[in-house]
């Protein structure tokens, strides 16, 4: 089951009618439960009780973390002395920060032990010559499948043990933990959700009003024409062109770059955009993800706007621990190299996730030393606020932003490295025209070009509408158009439907 088919139209409408038809809170959150494993148990039932396991043991820890002293349990409590009761207390402290990394490690292994072991093994393998190892890592690679959303669901008790230590309140309640950690809408892709944002709202689910049902159900549509209807089409020239590297020119590669980065986007948005209607339909605000990032003019504000709650996440729990920018320019450099290799890691187990965040790290630093110089140079300042500065700052972001997914659509360093090495004067096979174009797509380059950027002016209008004249449709044109979305989505979507990217991740 994914989100765009009519067997999961079938199920929402399903869950829906049980859902609101209840009137007890505490059945409603059975019913999400129950709902989030049909969901997850339709792609891979043999994971749910793994997940299970991991939900539990994250809150049994979560309760531990949460005690915030081990005094007043005891009727003699009374009589420590104030150095006593400080030492008790001291200890305690500091078992409650060995619970906490004892979580963080469980979780960063069992993500470990699914998605990096044989990336690894393969590693040591070929550093040392070793072919023995090679075959174990070939092996594991075949045996070992990593359950859907792993990466998201560790990242998310991770927060949640770490809000907890710092001072939030721990739940006793494990059915509203589970139904927080397993909600089928974000489970797999996101977005990544603080534990106490969704508590606070499962606590008063309210009948939604009739402007958030029409922007549910408009959100939904949304993102069905984003992914089956913009995002496979696309991927269709995406996958052709990196399937024949080495018979594509320059333009064929920087066509497909271009091609990627707007799949890539529209693909994982429009799962976002279902999975925010899914759950105002249900009552509920998940966060956003998504905020125009192809209209930033700096990489800092670019990863403000694409997968924000990732960013914040990152921030949060990576970027402020080692320092932030606190500790001096140098130290504030470091720690963005970091946390952007880490970013780099968590989507894959290939070189080419580590590239594309030393990539981004790398441009992390060159901004903010830029933003430094600038701010010392007030000349260079106000020409960054120019139009030609402005526009040359967005070309410099999105060049850099676009390139970078070379190394997120093609992993293996050898085919990303041949790509960057053959960007500029490199002649197509004769043939790679007729072929790709016309008989795989049935339009000329310059057709499809011209169509990217047409969908490139269409993002604009909406972005001009949205941010600058802060205009919106109202609910009766969105209640119009919903149905005719889904409609085209049903008759013009390929038939084939291409499996969402960020599943891999």
């Amino acid at each position: 089951m994914t989100f765009v088919s009519l067997l999961y139209g079938v199920f929402l409408l399903a869950v829906l009618a049980i859902y609101w038809l209840i009137q007890s809170q505490w059945l409603r959150l059975w019913i999400l439960l129950l709902a989030s494993v049909i969901f997850y148990g339709s792609i891979q039932i043999y994971y749910i009780p793994l997940l299970f396991a991991l939900t539990f043991f994250n809150f049994r820890l979560g309760l531990i973390l949460g005690k915030r002293s081990l005094l007043r349990l005891n009727s003699k409590d009374w009589r420590l002395s104030n150095q006593e009761w400080q030492k008790v207390q001291e200890n305690w402290d500091k078992k409650r920060l060995r619970f906490l990394w004892l979580g963080i490690f469980l979780n960063v292994f069992l993500l470990f032990g699914f998605k990096y072991v044989p990336f690894f093994l393969n590693s040591i393998a070929s550093l040392f010559n070793l072919p023995v190892i090679k075959e174990q890592a070939t092996w594991l690679n075949l045996q070992l499948i990593a359950p859907l959303g792993i990466s998201f669901f560790c990242f998310e008790c991770i927060s949640y043990l770490i809000d907890v230590y710092r001072g939030a309140p721990a739940t006793g309640n494990f059915l509203k933990f589970s139904t927080y950690k397993l909600f089928f809408p974000k489970l797999i892709s996101g977005p990544i959700t603080r534990y106490h944002h969704l508590a606070a709202q499962l606590n008063t689910l309210r009948f939604p009003s009739t402007n958030q049902i029409v922007e549910g159900l408009w959100l939904i549509a949304c993102g069905a024409v984003k992914k089956a209807l913009i995002a496979d089409r696309i991927g269709i020239l995406v996958g052709v062109s990196f399937d024949n590297l080495e018979r594509a020119g320059s333009g064929d590669l920087w066509l497909a770059t271009f091609a990627y980065g707007l799949q890539l986007y529209l693909d994982f948005s429009g799962y976002v955009d279902i999975a925010l209607g899914t759950a105002l339909l249900l009552g509920l605000n998940l966060p956003q993800n998504f905020d125009f990032p192809y209209f930033t003019t700096s990489i800092a504000e670019f990863w403000r706007r694409w997968h924000i709650t990732l960013g914040d996440w990152l921030r949060n729990y990576l970027y402020f621990p080692l320092g932030g920018s606190r500790q001096g320019l140098g130290r504030t450099c470091f720690n963005l190299l970091v946390v952007m290799l880490i970013a780099g890691i968590w989507h894959g187990a290939a070189w080419g996730f580590v590239a594309w965040g030393a990539y981004h790290g790398i441009a992390l630093v060159i901004h903010r030393l830029t933003e430094t110089l600038s701010d010392n140079v007030s000349i260079l300042k106000k020409w960054w606020q120019t139009i030609p500065g402005i526009v040359l700052a967005w070309a410099i972001t999105q060049l850099m932003v676009f390139t970078s997914w070379i190394f997120f659509r093609l992993p293996n360093l050898q085919d990303s490295t041949w790509v960057f090495t053959h960007l500029w004067g490199h002649q197509a096979d004769v043939q790679f025209a007729q072929k790709v174009y016309l008989e795989a797509i049935g339009l000329q380059r310059e057709e499809i070009t011209l169509l990217l950027w047409a969908i490139v002016g269409i993002m604009g209008l909406i972005f001009a509408l949205h941010r600058r004249l802060k205009l919106q449709l109202n609910w009766p044109i969105k209640i119009m158009l919903v149905p005719l979305s889904l409609y085209a989505v049903w008759m013009l979507a390929p038939k084939q439907g291409l499996p969402y990217i960020y599943f891999d991740f």
